[in-house]
């Protein structure tokens, strides 16, 4: 009996085939080595809230739901009424014991999966043994596996000797581009499609960081497609009248439409964000109003932000997320008592979360209370940087933390411990940390201790970090100055004010040297410039008024401290000089009127009550009414 061999063409494809798997196969583990890689050779960390199951102390518990998990999916392929971006949390309930209904339909899905697998299985073996290497033929016509589905009989078949073997049909039997595969093939075929690339997200081999997400089920639903079309197609077949056929037909369109209305309806809700957010609200309502309220707050309708986020956290109320970002909008709106409130809240409720540090040791020392602010910062640092879900982030806000405590403790004269601060800020700081205001405040510090070479070269390397930095331009054009540099000086000032012509702080800088050079028209313009650039600005509008003192432009100045008194109408410092200045320029009960003012709110300054006593002396020699109260 002869052997019978493939032709040529069937073994090239067979190899090409085979090299093309093997391909892939090497593609794949170059990708995931390379992954795995990236990840610090460690698989990734999730939140027990995107994977409840995993997090699970119970074996039960955790078999049963991600038992009933890819039925929860199937069920998503039968019949998308319910779809969502976001399935964590609470979105599928945790199976917890055997008396719940749901499994039910765990059981029934994988009964289905079975009696699907034996059926395509059992009829891929039954027309393997018919066949058995041997082609049968019915009038002529090729009969596959007993299913009733012939190729069709062309004019150009028929005159064609039919090759025998041993009084039987040479097996190589190829079917036409109108011939269809087996029924039981495509079982096979789909289920195959359906299942083998699911199984990542199983939790079978390793706990991945989602309940259902539906990308995952891209690929298989190809497959569920081509179950529900073969399906179909055996029904059509099978049914005798054409009425039946005719009620089959309609049933199919009736899918396709719905499923197409479903399609138009889910477009229109990834159109944009926050459409997308409010479809979610009814399968996952925590994370969806959450999300709403960022994109809320994006488009600057903070009071409909605080709603959704208050949404959230009724519904969960120990999101420290939520929690922080209600309290980083309360902050913005300047409510920071409720911003502290909800920020401890979220340190609470997730004691790694390094940037409600930050924001609360910020609003502790704008309150004043310094001692609790720097107890802060130094919590936030001792954070350690491990298992975290965002580590860069975490190393940026540590880094913040930092940095304000170091600036904390210079503006309080602690120069030395500053410096240790920044220090120790500069190993912890990420590669996407922005360096140059932690270099420059380095620098200050040095400055401030009279170690001039190690301020200049802070100075530089903030300047190297963003070379459009201001305040590092005038802080170094500072230290230049004092170096004897002055040319050099000059330029970094003129530097500061082309790089934003609308800050009044550089003019005063610049103003400020022009002073000490002795050019004091020069900074009286600059003077006078960041004056009306920066008329909010106490401190700059205070400046002002010094230098157009310096210049003996009288009047000028007592225009500028008449600002400044404004903006602080309760700082002693504004008021005493105000009063000079119009002591100055003879305007005499004013002056008094200032002089009395600023000493109510400090009653022991020496200066005031020098200048007070000798306003009385004048306006005693030219006739003037005082109000004096006895001796100041």
């Amino acid at each position: 009996k002869k052997t019978e061999r493939l032709p040529p063409l069937c073994i090239k494809k067979n190899l090409s085939v085979l090299l093309s798997l093997c391909m892939l196969a090497c593609w794949g583990v170059i990708l995931l080595s390379v992954r795995l890689y990236w990840m610090g050779n460690k698989p990734p960390n999730f939140s027990n809230s995107d994977n409840p199951a995993a997090d699970s102390p119970h074996f039960l518990t955790r078999t049963l739901t991600f038992l009933h998990l890819p039925a929860a999916n199937a069920w998503l392929l039968l019949c998308p009424d319910k779809l969502s971006f976001d399935w964590s949390m609470d979105a599928v309930p945790l199976v917890r014991s055997l008396a719940d209904w749901r499994n039910l339909h765990t059981a029934a899905f994988y009964c289905g999966l079975i009696l699907l697998a034996l059926f395509g299985f059992r009829g891929a073996t039954v027309a393997a043994k018919e066949t058995n290497g041997k082609s049968h033929l019915t009038n002529g016509k090729s009969v596959t596996n007993g299913n009733g589905y012939h190729a069709p009989d062309t004019n150009q078949n028929r005159d064609l000797p039919k090759p025998t073997l041993n009084g039987s049909a040479v097996p190589h039997r190829c079917y036409s581009h109108t011939s269809l595969p087996p029924t039981e093939s495509l079982v096979v075929f789909s289920l195959g499609i359906l299942a083998l690339p699911f199984i990542p997200a199983t939790n079978l081999f390793f706990y991945v960081g989602f309940v259902i997400a539906e990308r995952v089920l891209y690929i298989p639903s190809i497959g569920y497609c081509i179950l529900v079309a073969t399906g179909a197609r055996t029904l059509y077949v099978r049914l005798r009248t054409r009425a039946c056929k005719a009620a089959m037909l309609c049933l199919c369109i009736g899918l396709v439409l719905l499923n197409g209305l479903k399609t138009v309806q889910r477009n229109k809700d990834w159109s944009n964000e926050e459409n997308l957010y409010k479809s979610g609200i009814h399968v996952n309502p925590a994370k969806a109003w959450g999300n709403l309220g960022n994109v809320l707050k994006n488009q600057g309708k903070m009071v409909e932000a605080e709603k959704a986020y208050r949404n959230a956290l009724h519904y969960r109320g120990n999101m420290a997320d939520m929690l922080y970002n209600l309290g980083l909008l309360l902050q913005e709106n300047e409510r920071f008592s409720e911003a502290l409130q909800y920020y401890k809240l979220a340190i609470g409720s997730r004691p790694t979360l390094a940037s409600a540090y930050l924001n609360t040791g910020i609003i502790l020392i704008n309150q004043g209370n310094l001692e609790e602010a720097k107890r802060t910062f130094l919590t936030c640092a001792d954070i350690p940087d491990e298992n975290l879900k965002d580590p860069h982030a975490h190393k940026s806000s540590v880094t913040s933390c930092l940095y304000n405590l170091g600036k904390l403790l210079h503006e309080h004269g602690q120069q030395e411990e500053a410096l240790y601060i920044y220090k120790e800020a500069v190993q912890k700081m990420p590669k996407q940390f922005a360096p140059h205001s932690l270099f420059n405040m380095m620098g200050e510090a040095y400055m401030r201790l009279n170690r001039l070479e190690e301020a200049g070269y802070w100075y530089r390397e903030s300047l190297k970090a963003k070379p459009d930095h201001i305040p590092a331009h005038l802080t170094y054009g500072k230290l230049l100055s004092i170096i004897g540099e002055k040319n050099e000086a000059e330029k970094y000032y003129m530097r500061a004010i082309q790089l934003d012509p609308t800050k009044g702080n550089c003019y005063m800088h610049y103003g400020q040297f022009l002073l000490e050079q002795s050019r004091p028209k020069e900074a009286a313009e600059m003077a006078e410039r960041a004056a009306e650039l920066d008329m909010d600005e106490f401190d700059v509008v205070f400046n002002a008024a010094h230098m157009l003192r310096s210049a003996n432009l009288n009047e000028a100045a007592e225009r500028q401290y008449k600002r400044a008194a404004s903006l602080r109408p309760d700082y002693p410092a504004a008021l005493m000089n105000l009063g000079a200045i119009l002591h100055l320029n003879g305007k005499l009960p004013e002056a008094e009127a200032n002089y009395l003012r600023a000493l109510q709110l400090k009653p022991d300054d020496a200066i005031t009550q020098s200048n007070l006593r000798k306003l009385w002396n004048i306006m005693e020699r030219q006739g003037l009414k005082t109000k004096q109260r006895g001796e100041p």
